[in-house]
């Protein structure tokens, strides 16, 4: 069982000098940095689990090593410092400056399971809703009171109220024999005084629904370059096993679309940095599980840079991986043949060919993805989007740009000596 701390458990300080906005990797670096540098911090997130995007992968790259040691030594050191706080669903409604730094308002949903739940798992037996699984980018369902994925941090069950449609069933409550769930549970708002504010509210997805070309959403076999980490996770919704949703079966061929949604003026104009080195990945990984796959990768120009070019090296010695420079133009279920159809240019042919593929993975562009706060934090589109912080606050990580997971741990571990700079200069005021 996890115990969640609150502000009025930090016995080290009268304030929490450092809000930290986002409880990603980088959000989860720079508290545990900071905090084992001496300065207490608060670290809030609007999900109701801490890891954020990093902890739905299968892989990190280059390594290829799965998510899982890495975040629990993080769980670990998060919990055995009194200087870190965290609240889970939780948002930052208001900022405001001051004469020591700013008064931040938090705003946290109804916590319906309290730190009494030991995961027996007896209120999840005796529901009856369901609801799509976020986790899982909604490929599976999950019951309405449930744990959020195999790892989640705090270690409880969540209520999702939103999708419990059962006015006055107590079901879950009446199971439990912990005294875990309180049905009657309300909203929280509080005021801090802080020192120094870390956004790190990571990235999302580019919405493919606006790549009309690509089709997505008209057939299952089209995924996102996230479902794709999901599907081939261990604890992802078919186990780790990489199956076609049509037909249920091993895909024949993989078609690997690069830059859907970046490089292109009518969306996103800039490269997102992450997407080769996610694709190369995810197919090399495809390619080990499924020894009868051929896979292509289609690209505009592959961006790996440094010791990565190693890694693609391995991925072009590959006999069962093609990289194709071109863009590809559509994708496309033809109703009287089974798979799926790409236009796609071959720069190197001089051509365009219709290629046939059973899955087809967009590799989305990143976008900013925290949320706007007043006037202070105007709403951000893209990475274009710019806008001047006052003193005190900064960006890190995916939210300042597109990194990859190592990238990412550095920009936290900056943002803690920045914060911890903020915080020395205010002190002496």
């Amino acid at each position: 069982m996890t115990e969640s701390k609150s502000l009025n458990q930090d016995k080290n300080n009268s304030s929490t000098p450092l809000l930290i906005i986002g409880g990603g990797i980088t959000g989860i670096t720079t508290a545990v940095e900071a905090a084992e540098a001496g300065l207490s911090s608060l670290l809030v997130d609007k999900k109701p689990y801490l890891g954020g995007n990093a902890i739905g992968m299968n892989r990190y790259f280059p390594k290829m090593c799965p998510p899982y040691c890495g975040m629990e030594i993080n769980f670990r050191r998060i919990k055995q410092n009194p200087l870190i706080n965290y609240q889970v669903s939780t948002q930052v409604t208001a900022i405001e400056k001051t004469d020591e730094g700013y008064t931040v308002e938090l705003e946290q949903d109804p916590e319906y399971v309290n730190d009494h739940c030991t995961l027996c798992g007896l209120c999840t037996e005796v529901c009856d809703s369901v609801h799509p699984d976020p986790f899982n980018q909604h490929m599976t369902s999950m019951k309405v009171i449930d744990l959020p994925h195999s790892l989640a941090f705090p270690e409880r069950y969540y209520l999702d109220e939103g999708f419990c449609h059962k006015p006055g069933c107590t079901k879950c409550q009446d199971a439990c024999t912990y005294g875990a769930i309180d049905l009657m549970a309300q909203a929280e708002k509080k005021s801090i005084d802080v020192k120094g504010i870390v956004i790190a509210t990571g990235w999302q997805s580019f919405n493919p629904v606006d790549l009309a070309e690509y089709n997505y959403g008209r057939h299952p076999d089209i995924l996102t370059n996230t479902m794709m980490e999901r599907i081939s996770a261990p604890n992802g919704p078919t186990l780790g096993k990489i199956r076609c949703q049509e037909q249920g079966q091993a895909p024949k061929k993989i078609a690997f679309v690069q830059c859907a949604g970046s490089r292109d003026q009518r969306h996103l104009p800039y490269c997102s940095g992450v997407c080769c080195s996610a694709s190369l990945k995810q197919a090399l990984h495809a390619a080990e599980v499924l020894p009868e796959v051929e896979i292509s990768i289609h690209y505009i120009d592959l961006r790996v840079s440094g010791r990565n070019e190693d890694f693609l090296r391995k991925v072009e010695a590959h006999p069962r991986i093609k990289l194709v420079k071109g863009k590809v133009t559509q994708v496309k279920h033809d109703a009287e043949k089974p798979g799926l159809s790409l236009t796609a240019e071959h720069i190197d042919q001089g051509k365009k060919e219709v290629m046939q593929a059973d899955m087809v993975v967009l590799a989305l562009g990143l976008v900013p993805d925290e949320a706007p706060i007043a006037d202070l934090l105007p709403e951000r589109r893209s990475y274009c989007d710019y806008y001047s912080l006052p003193d005190g606050i900064q960006l890190a990580g995916c939210a300042l740009s597109p990194m990859d997971i190592s990238t990412s741990v550095k920009s936290g571990t900056s943002a803690a000596l920045l914060g911890m700079d903020v915080a020395s200069l205010k002190h002496k005021v």
